[in-house]
C-alpha cells in the first residue's frame, strides 16, 4: 500500500496548519481511498506551532487572559507537552498582529507584555523547557515588555521605569535584573524562528518589518534608533545575531538578558514530530501554504521539508493558495506546484478549495505516487 505524508503549513489568514491538513487529507482520501495517509501539520515557529506540536505528540492546552499588544485583555493559549516538562508559546497568541485591526497597528507602542505573562505562567507551572515561537508579532520593543512581565526593570536616567513600547527605549539608561523570575536561570529557553534578520540595519527589526506593523518612515527611523540604543546599553556585540531581529527584536532581548538560544523553528518542529523517520516511510510528500514565493525555498517549512524529501527520492507536491512570479527564483524544491487560486471562485472556501484540489490530484496519481 502506498503511503503519503500530508504536512501543510498554515494558509495565513484563512486556515491553520491543522485545518489545512484536515482539508487536504479529506480530499486525498476521497480521490485515493486505498492510500495510507500520515498527517503532520507543519510549522516553523510562527502561528500554528502550538497546534502542530499538540497534534503531533499530544499534550495540554492552557488558556490565560493576558495583556494584548496595546494593553487590551486577550485570551491566549499555549501548549504543555512531555507530561508538563515543556511549554510551547506562540508570541502571536498574546502579542500578535492578528489581534489588532489595520487601523490600530502602532509599532511605537505595541508591547510583548502578554507573551511574558504566558512565559511566567509556564514557569510557575514548573515547566523545565520553554519553546517560544517568534512569528506574527505586532511589536518592535526588543522583548522589553515580556522581560518586564518576567521581573526586569527598564529605567531612564532618573531611575523611573520606561513606558511600554519600542519608542521609549531611546531613553533607556540601565536595566535592573534584581527582580527577574528566579526559575528563568533553571530552564532551557529555545527561541524558535526561521527569520534570520539581525536586530539592526536594512534587514533588521524596524526597517524590514516595521512598516507592516503600522510604522511610517519617521517611526521606522525612530524605532531603529531606539533599538540601536537598547543594544548599546545591553550588549552591542549581539546586535548582529542571526534571528535577533525576529518579532521586533524579541530574539535579541531574550538572548541578551534571558539566556535564550535561537534555533530554527522548522528544525525544532521537524525533530519533535520525527519528520525524518516519517519521510523515510512515505512515497510522496504533500505540503502547502497560503503564499508560495521565493522565500519558500529559503528556509520556510514547506521548502525545507521538500528539500529533505527530494534528497530521499520522494515525490514532492506543493498546494499553494497563491503562487508569485518569483516563486522559483531560488530553484523550486517541488516536483509539482498546484496553484489553488487558478481554480478557486469567490463562493468556495479555502478549505473546500484545498479539499477539491487534493481529491483531483489523488485520483490522478493514486497509482503513480
Amino acid at each position: 500500500m502506498s503511503r503519503w505524508l500530508v504536512a501543510p503549513q498554515e494558509f495565513k489568514g484563512t486556515l491553520t496548519a491543522t485545518e489545512a491538513a484536515t482539508a487536504l487529507a479529506e480530499g486525498l482520501r476521497q480521490g485515493a481511498p486505498g492510500v495510507e495517509l500520515d498527517v503532520a501539520p507543519l510549522a516553523d515557529g510562527g502561528p500554528g506551532t502550538v497546534d502542530a506540536l499538540l497534534t503531533g505528540v499530544g499534550g495540554e492546552r492552557v488558556v490565560r487572559t493576558v495583556t494584548g499588544p496595546l494593553g487590551q485583555p486577550v485570551r491566549a493559549t499555549y501548549g504543555v507537552l512531555d507530561g508538563g516538562r515543556t511549554a510551547v508559546i506562540e508570541m502571536a497568541a498574546a502579542s500578535g498582529l492578528s489581534l489588532l485591526a489595520a487601523g490600530e497597528r502602532d509599532a511605537r507602542r505595541a508591547s510583548t507584555t502578554g507573551t511574558g505573562e504566558l512565559m511566567r505562567d509556564a514557569l510557575e507551572r514548573g515547566c523545565q523547557r520553554l519553546i517560544l515561537g517568534l512569528g506574527g508579532s505586532a511589536t518592535t520593543d526588543g522583548g522589553s515588555g515580556a522581560l518586564t512581565a518576567l521581573g526586569w526593570r527598564f529605567l531612564d536616567a532618573s531611575g523611573t521605569p520606561l513606558p511600554l513600547g519600542g519608542a521609549a527605549l531611546q531613553r533607556l539608561a540601565r536595566v535592573d535584573a534584581s527582580g527577574a523570575h528566579p526559575r528563568l536561570a533553571e530552564v532551557e529557553l529555545l527561541v524558535a524562528t526561521d527569520v534570520t534578520s539581525p536586530l539592526l540595519g536594512a534587514d533588521g527589526a524596524a526597517r524590514l518589518f516595521g512598516p507592516q506593523k503600522g510604522a511610517d518612515a519617521a517611526a521606522v527611523e525612530e524605532l531603529e534608533a531606539a533599538l540601536a540604543h537598547f543594544a548599546e546599553v545591553l550588549s552591542p556585540g549581539l546586535a548582529q545575531t542571526s534571528g535577533g531581529g525576529a518579532a521586533g527584536g524579541f530574539g535579541y532581548g531574550l538572548v541578551a538578558l534571558a539566556r535564550g538560544r535561537i534555533v530554527s523553528g522548522y528544525t525544532l518542529v521537524a525533530r519533535t514530530l520525527r519528520l525524518s523517520e516519517r519521510l523515510a516511510a512515505a512515497q510522496a510528500v504533500l505540503t502547502g501554504e497560503g503564499r508560495f514565493d521565493r522565500q519558500t525555498a529559503l528556509g520556510k517549512g514547506p521548502g525545507a521539508l521538500a528539500k529533505e524529501a527530494r534528497a530521499l527520492g520522494r515525490r514532492t507536491v506543493m498546494f499553494a493558495g497563491q503562487v508569485t512570479p518569483d516563486a522559483s527564483a531560488e530553484g523550486s524544491p517541488f516536483d509539482e506546484v498546484i496553484d489553488l487560486s487558478a481554480r478557486k471562485d469567490s463562493e468556495t472556501s479555502a478549505a473546500e478549495s484545498l479539499r477539491q484540489a487534493g481529491a483531483r490530484w489523488a485520483a490522478h496519481h493514486a497509482r503513480t505516487p
